[in-house]
């Protein structure tokens, strides 16, 4: 095949998933040249249906498209109904005590048809989308990442420039090469999911109808999304040694599954599996969590899965594939205008990625550590001081401490003795039930601090949704660290902060 003429862009995003797709608007948002090249040709199935609402109301109504998803016609998510920890009955935690205000309510979408929407308003903003067009390689030159080669949809080899590569082609393609850092894998979060699509399951009680059902079973727990009326995604998490079953088939082994759950086996009683189509059949991912050891080198960041993983249970993907996508945005867009040195914006991208990540990381060892089923293979190895994570130092050094300016010298006992009976304390905050503990946990606040935990969750989640509905009316955000960088008002680009300036509160690590 022919090898057309070299084209050049600003910058070059690699997948057209909801992190490319938004990392491309963002950047062509301020005038700036940009190509995505996705390998598919949309609409295309894709797992994670349910969002957060600061994908919903902080993310996307950046991108304007506030009304888009209004009309699709997404069910509308008010937060989470849990049959887990030590409750028998199911609990439900809500987003907001209103679930008409923003940040109230999420959506649970079709990712076929979400995706493309974001994908169509990439086009819009002004982004060379093209499809079924697939990256083989990026290309270095002098350490720096200055192109990809790929192959269009007619089959000609092609390269293009750019000052600046996004790859957020997912955890499956590694088109660098191990040319920035390696990938770490979690002993804690190693689970295999099998799922598929039912119509005519049966719905929570209103006003949850459109909540995630999330149910514990001693071999793991299933997922169960309303995606309309009718259409609902089941999957079961379980062990890589319960995934063994499947080999004498993934029917019988989903049937297994659901017989040993008996609120996802009444919720499925009157259901049809869906044998034709888009959402026909049973599939299995790998949930193995993972971290890569560095999300960025000159010329490169990694957005999304490309960089890491964390386990499903909270609805996290999308989340943090479009809030990478956005500290990527801001850095190439920086950088692009000449504002603030490279290093000090890329930095400024890695270090609040790996926080929001190091978060979740941390808020889902406390939600599997509830589970008190104390005959489980599968609970007993996920309690936190059970879990063969403490030996896997590391990995939790990639994830621990990251929210401190100076991090805590530690070792891996530690860290997770000092968080025994978070998963308590947690349930009893989140539940409306208010389940609290037999005893009251206790911790070494100054290793420690669950409260502060939570302030620091929280806090990067509503600067995201202030910046969507006040813009540049909103409070001048501080500063994650003493000498980081701060978002500027319009929210797309990293400005030095005023000194001196207080820190912005953090998640005790």
């Amino acid at each position: 095949m022919s090898n057309p003429a070299n084209e050049d862009f600003d910058a070059i995003v690699i997948g057209g998933g909801p992190g490319g797709s938004t990392a491309s608007s963002f950047i062509a948002m301020q005038g700036h040249r940009v190509l995505l090249l996705e390998r598919d040709q949309f609409p295309r199935h894709q797992i994670g249906e349910s969002l957060l609402p600061s994908t919903v109301h902080g993310i996307c109504a950046m991108l304007g498209l506030t009304d888009e998803i209004k009309n699709a016609n997404f069910p509308r998510k008010r937060g989470g109904t849990f049959r887990w920890g030590k409750s028998p009955t199911p609990w439900t935690f809500a987003f907001s005590k209103n679930p008409d205000a923003p940040g109230g309510f999420a959506y649970q979408v079709e990712r076929a048809k979400f995706d493309k929407m974001l994908l169509d308003n990439s086009r819009r903003k002004g982004v060379d989308v093209r499809e079924k067009h697939a990256v083989e390689k990026i290309v270095f030159e002098n350490g720096r990442a200055t192109g990809v080669n790929y192959v269009d949809d007619q089959g000609n080899k092609r390269t293009a420039t750019a000052r600046y590569i996004v790859d957020s082609g997912g955890n499956g393609a590694q088109y660098h090469n191990d040319d920035i850092g390696k990938r770490v894998y979690s002993q804690f979060f190693q689970n295999v999911a099998l799922y598929g699509y039912f119509e005519h399951g049966k719905r929570l009680p209103p006003p949850n109808e459109g909540n995630i059902l999330c149910c514990a079973f001693r071999d793991g727990w299933f997922w169960y999304i309303p995606l309309s009326d009718t259409l609902t995604s089941v999957g079961a998490v379980v062990s890589r040694d319960a995934s063994k079953i499947m080999q004498s088939g993934q029917e019988e082994a989903f049937k297994h599954f659901v017989d040993a759950c008996p609120m996802i086996k009444e919720y499925l009683g009157g259901a049809r599996q869906v044998t034709e189509g888009t959402y026909a059949g049973l599939r299995v991912r790998k949930d193995y969590s993972y971290c890569n050891t560095a999300f960025w080198k000159p010329g490169l960041a990694l957005v999304g899965d490309a960089a890491c993983f964390i386990d499903p249970v909270f609805s996290s993907g999308v989340h943090l594939a479009t809030y990478s996508a956005l500290l990527a945005a801001r850095s190439i867009n920086t950088c692009l205008k000449g504002a603030e040195a490279e290093d000090a914006c890329f930095q400024e991208f890695e270090r609040r990625y790996r926080r929001e990540y190091g978060n979740f990381y941390q808020f889902l060892t406390a939600f599997y550590d509830m589970h008190q089923d104390e005959d489980s293979y599968f609970w007993q190895a996920r309690k936190i001081l059970n879990t063969e994570e403490v030996g896997n130092e590391a990995f939790v050094r990639l994830v621990a401490g990251v929210s401190s300016d100076d991090e805590p010298l530690f070792n891996s006992a530690e860290y997770f003795q000092a968080r025994a009976g978070f998963g308590d304390w947690f349930q009893g905050v989140l539940s409306n039930q208010k389940v609290k503990p037999d005893v009251a946990p206790e911790f070494d606040k100054s290793k420690f601090d669950p409260a502060k935990f939570m302030q620091g969750f929280t806090s990067e989640i509503s600067q995201l949704q202030m910046q969507a509905a006040f813009g540049n009316e909103r409070p001048k955000e501080l500063p994650m660290t003493s000498n980081g960088l701060v978002p500027s008002q319009d929210g797309f680009h990293w400005e030095s902060a005023a000194a001196p300036v207080p820190v912005a509160p953090v998640a005790v690590a």
